[in-house]
């Protein structure tokens, strides 16, 4: 559907999706090459090296020329692999800890145009009014066309306060449209948390990010001193691109019976260290003393759950959506996620550079490839009550170049198509994007939400547009108390 896009970044936003935080200064320790050096392949590299420096119209900085090199060579793997620069990788360790500088949107390439994938709430181009879809075309007056998405990623960023001028051109409208907006340090909120009504509560977790196990404590303590007897908890993971795995063992840790005895996830790789399952311990998610989940009240092992997902749920979210599902601790709601089952483990060059590469797969509990596929949810809820929205128009990682496949694929139950064709499906975003105002995830217009709530009183669930709603008050078992454990198939033991 649609252009696929051949690159992915964030301004100021690098979110680090499921990145195993393992910083070392060779990567060939790791692992024996196995195998002898291709000689004549590195022959023809170092010959043309020395044709661009006798030969080229100009002179070409030797630095340049191999950090260049270097980038193309790992960018070609698959789209997470990526080469980290001095200022790439110090940017990547500030958005780590959840903050940026920049206009705060999540960006892609496509036909030569920064495309917004998503505004981040309540960041200075979501206040502006920038919306899923939209392309920019020029920054500052400087054409986009014909640079690189770094290229174009480097124009946006600024000193916290300064301002950049963007041109936009949005579907349906005549004429474009230029933005002046003021570059801020944004700071996301991994977690919020509210009371959608008594008796129900609502947690949305953003991001997963190194305080986000904190923040859910204090958030889901105030939830239950505010309220005692919570019926039904959603766990909100819409648009939520992943961020650390160890926050993401946690958060399934907070929510399962008994999260030591059981894999939240587990990883394939070539490296003996990408072969292993992670457990729901303190080991595994907290690297410092104490144990941030000890405070985490009681009754969140039993409440009936609800988590919601859409096609920008992505990687550590994935996990936890999967982990939840396997275990039948919770009914997954929403759309079909975006498939982002890779691990990337960055390997530090030297104090100030690094490569992100890919270094193994991610398995739910039940041996489930995330992979291209994604967690495809037991109630498919569209976005609004016409349709499932700009979901519609949003990439998956099946449609990105040089994807990793998902081995597992022939076992996966096929995803059911929807009442309508995808071109109508289409049709119905486009025009619902040319006059879209961001949903506000946990207001009061949020359809999901509002179904996920009438699913834990046994209401009528509306999936789509035309449905009379599915009887939700028995159509099967809802999770909220504790399972038998399911057997972890294929994957390794740690």
């Amino acid at each position: 559907m649609g252009n696929k896009w051949k690159n992915i970044g964030l301004i100021g936003f690098g979110m680090v999706a499921g990145v195993a935080a393992s910083f070392q200064f060779s990567a060939f320790a790791q692992k024996d090459l196995g195998a002898p050096l291709p000689l004549d392949e590195l022959r023809q590299l170092a010959d043309v090296y020395g044709l661009i420096k006798t030969d080229y119209v100009e002179p070409v900085d030797d630095k340049k020329l191999l950090s260049d090199a270097i980038s193309g060579m790992v960018a070609s793997l698959d789209p997470h692999s990526i080469y980290l620069d001095q200022k790439a990788f110090r940017e990547m360790r500030e958005t780590m800890a959840g903050k940026f500088v920049g206009l705060g949107i999540e960006v892609a390439m496509e036909d030569g145009y920064v495309k917004v994938v998503s505004p981040i709430e309540d960041s200075p181009a979501y206040r502006a009014g920038i919306k899923p879809g939209d392309l920019i075309t020029r920054i500052d007056n400087t054409p986009v066309k014909g640079l690189s998405l770094d290229e174009a990623v480097s124009k946006m960023r600024g000193a916290p306060h300064s301002k950049v001028t963007v041109t936009i051109a949005r579907r349906g409208e005549d004429k474009p449209w230029v933005v002046p907006i003021t570059r801020e340090e944004v700071r996301v909120a991994s977690v919020k948390a509210k009371l959608v009504e008594p008796g129900y509560a609502w947690v949305r977790i953003s991001q997963f990010q190194e305080e986000t196990l904190d923040e859910l404590v204090k958030k889901t303590s105030a939830l239950y001193a505010q309220n005692p007897d919570i019926k039904g908890l959603v766990l909100d993971l819409r648009n939520d691109p992943g961020g650390l795995l160890p926050s993401a063992i946690g958060v399934s840790a907070a929510f399962l019976p008994k999260p030591t005895d059981q894999v939240i996830v587990s990883t394939k790789g070539q490296l003996a260290d990408s072969n292993q399952a992670f457990y729901g311990r303190r080991d595994f998610y907290a690297d410092r003393g104490g144990d941030p989940l000890a405070r985490l009240p009681a009754a969140l092992k039993s409440v009936p759950m609800v988590v919601l997902v859409n096609t920008g749920s992505a990687s550590a979210s994935e996990i936890v959506a999967g982990a939840l599902q396997d275990y039948k601790r919770a009914i997954v709601m929403g759309s079909q996620t975006f498939g982002k089952g890779s691990v990337q483990t960055l390997r530090q060059l030297s104090p100030d550079t690094a490569v992100k590469l890919t270094t193994a797969r991610y398995y739910t509990p039940n041996g489930r490839s995330i992979q291209a596929t994604g967690i495809v949810p037991d109630m498919a809820v569209d976005e609004t009550p016409n349709g499932d929205g700009l979901n519609a128009l949003r990439v998956r990682e099946a449609d990105l170049d040089h994807h990793l496949s998902n081995e597992t694929a022939g076992k996966l139950p096929l995803v059911k198509t929807k009442h309508r064709d995808e071109l109508e499906e289409e049709q119905q975003a486009l025009a619902l994007l040319k006059n879209h105002k961001p949903l506000e995830y946990g207001g009061k217009d949020d359809f999901q939400l509002a179904q996920a709530i009438n699913h834990f009183k046994g209401l009528p669930v509306k999936l789509a547009k035309g449905d009379d709603g599915l009887d939700a008050a028995a159509p099967k078992e809802l999770p909220g108390t504790e399972k038998k454990p399911v057997e972890l198939k294929g994957a390794p033991k740690k």
